[in-house]
């Protein structure tokens, strides 16, 4: 398979859940892969399964809350295969399940840091090199929690609102110098993160909220950033790619 031929692609949070799943699928599919986290054991671990599976990436330890740590893995990612052509801003934390009246700012920080400005700083990092090369694709996960709000998710809410405007915005800006963006805004996803918000209780509670009666696995995410990283949606830009399984239709 070669749908990513050539091209070269970081995904942070590349160590687990929806961002191992993108890396992996990626790199299937020609992509050379820098992988990003915090983990170094899990990105390390998402390495090892792309090259004994023939593919082709390196691992960058970096925290995205972190500003210069962002800037680093981009020059890195450039220094170790000469090019970026895909960003996939990926990484992401819940946050507290509180009301807003008992949300601390100290949370509040750190999940507008690592959802929304980590995104803007890698934006701001990348799309120099990708005007050098002619263009590239930038992509962020988002949330439907962005489209139709969450109740007690206050920060991660508003987070994932910011990603779906500052996309479309930089859609705008740099579409007509050949940079396309667009976000994913996946519903309930088999991840660690659901996991730990669901806690002692079954993901079957979460069943009916969908009409496919399912929450999504990690490749359903992968398979639509795929489609979004690949040439096949070269006339898709500026949109909020709904993965939900129909949560938000109702």
């Amino acid at each position: 398979m070669d749908r990513l031929r050539h091209k070269v692609a970081l995904v942070t949070g590349g160590g687990s859940g929806m961002g191992r799943a993108s890396c992996r699928l990626f790199a299937a599919e020609g992509a050379r892969v820098a992988v990003v986290d915090r983990v170094v054991e899990a990105g390390e671990e998402t390495v090892a399964l792309i090259r004994d599976a023939g593919g082709e990436a390196t691992f960058v330890a970096a925290d995205v809350a972190d500003a210069a740590a962002v800037e680093a893995m981009v020059t890195t990612t450039v220094a170790t295969y000469g090019r970026l052509d895909v960003l996939f801003n990926n990484a992401g934390v819940e946050g507290p399940s509180v009301n807003l009246l008992d949300y601390g700012e100290d949370d509040w920080d750190r999940v507008i840091a690592v959802n929304l400005t980590a995104v803007y700083r890698a934006m701001r990092a990348a799309i120099p090199r990708m005007l050098d090369q002619g263009g590239g694709v930038i992509l962020s996960t988002a949330s439907v929690a962005g489209l139709v709000g969450l109740a007690r998710s206050s920060a991660y809410s508003a987070a994932k609102a910011g990603v779906i405007g500052l996309t479309r915005t930089v859609a705008l800006e740099y579409g007509p110098r050949g940079i396309r963006a667009n976000c994913i805004c996946p519903g309930f996803i088999a991840t660690p993160m659901l996991d730990r918000v669901l806690g002692d209780r079954d993901e079957a509670v979460l069943h009916r909220l969908s009409p496919l009666r399912r929450v999504g696995t990690p490749d359903d995410i992968a398979a639509a950033a795929l489609f979004l990283a690949s040439d096949e949606s070269s006339y898709v830009t500026g949109v909020p790619f709904v993965v939900d399984g129909g949560y938000a239709a109702g």
